[in-house]
C-alpha cells in the first residue's frame, strides 16, 4: 500500500523533470506493489504513457489547465466537503490535528487536504488502516474521476485507483452532497488563491519519511528501514 500511494502522490503533484525522468520506475513500484488490478492499470498507463512521450512545458501547461483554473478540480479536499463553510475551517485544523497525532509535521504553506500531502500520510499507515483514512473522501475521488473522465483528462486513472483502493461503496448522499459544493466554473486561479509551496513531512521516530526531498526519492526510501534512515540522519 505504502508504495502504491506514494507513487499515486507523486504523479498528482505538479509535472517536475525528476517525476519524468523517472515514469518507468514509479510505472514499476506500482505493478510490484500488486494492489491494483488490470483494469485499475488501464486507467492509469495513459497518464504514465504521457509522462514518458510529452514534452514536460506541454505536461505543466494541461496540468496547470486542469487543477489551477478549475475549481471543480479542486485537488483539496474539503473544497468539495464543505464549499465556503465555516466548517471547512474547523475540519482543516481537526486533519492537521490528525497528522500530529500520528507524528507528522507538515512544512511548507500547503494546507493538509491537499491531495498529495492526505496520500503521503496515507501511505505511512498500516494497510487497514490506510484503506480506512482513503475511504473517508472515497466520494470526493469518485467525484472527481467521473469530472475528470467527462474532460477525457487522463488524471482520471488516479482517482479511479484510489476509489478501487479503498475497497468501500461511494455513498450516494455524500456523493451528492459534493456536487451541490461544486464551486462555479468562474475562472479563479486555483494556484493563486491557495499560494501553493512545496511540502513534505517531518517524521517521527515511528514512520519513516526520511531521505533526499524529491517523489522519487520518497518512493525510494520507503524500502529503507526506520533504523537506517535515523542513521543517516544522525552522521549529517
Amino acid at each position: 500500500m505504502k508504495m502504491t500511494l506514494r507513487s499515486l502522490a507523486a504523479l498528482l503533484g505538479y509535472p517536475s523533470a525528476e517525476l519524468k525522468e523517472n515514469i518507468g520506475e514509479i510505472r514499476s513500484v506500482i505493478i510490484q506493489d500488486g494492489l491494483l488490478g488490470g483494469a485499475d492499470l488501464s486507467h492509469l498507463e495513459p497518464l504514465l504513457h504521457n509522462f514518458e512521450t510529452q514534452e514536460l512545458l506541454d505536461l505543466q501547461a494541461a496540468y496547470s489547465e486542469l487543477f489551477d483554473r478549475s475549481r471543480s478540480l479542486s485537488l483539496h479536499l474539503f473544497e468539495h466537503v464543505h464549499g465556503d463553510g465555516r466548517e471547512r475551517g474547523q475540519a482543516m485544523i481537526d486533519l492537521g490535528q490528525q497528522y500530529v497525532e500520528s507524528g507528522f509535521f507538515l512544512e511548507g504553506s500547503e494546507l493538509p487536504d491537499f491531495v498529495p500531502v492526505f496520500l503521503e500520510y496515507a501511505s505511512c499507515l498500516s494497510p487497514s488502516e490506510a484503506r480506512e483514512v482513503l475511504g473517508e473522501p472515497a466520494h470526493v475521488f469518485a467525484a472527481l474521476a467521473e469530472r475528470l473522465d467527462k474532460r477525457d483528462a487522463v488524471y482520471a486513472g488516479i482517482f479511479h485507483c484510489l476509489v478501487s483502493l479503498t475497497k468501500a461503496r461511494v455513498d450516494p448522499d455524500a456523493r451528492a452532497v459534493v456536487d451541490q459544493n461544486t464551486p462555479p466554473e468562474d475562472g479563479t486561479d486555483i494556484d493563486a488563491e491557495w499560494e501553493e509551496a512545496p511540502v513534505s513531512f517531518n517524521e517521527s521516530a515511528a514512520h519513516e519519511m526520511g531521505g533526499p526531498t524529491g517523489v522519487v526519492a520518497k518512493i525510494r526510501a520507503s524500502n529503507r528501514p526506520v533504523n537506517e534512515s535515523l542513521d543517516q540522519e544522525a552522521a549529517r
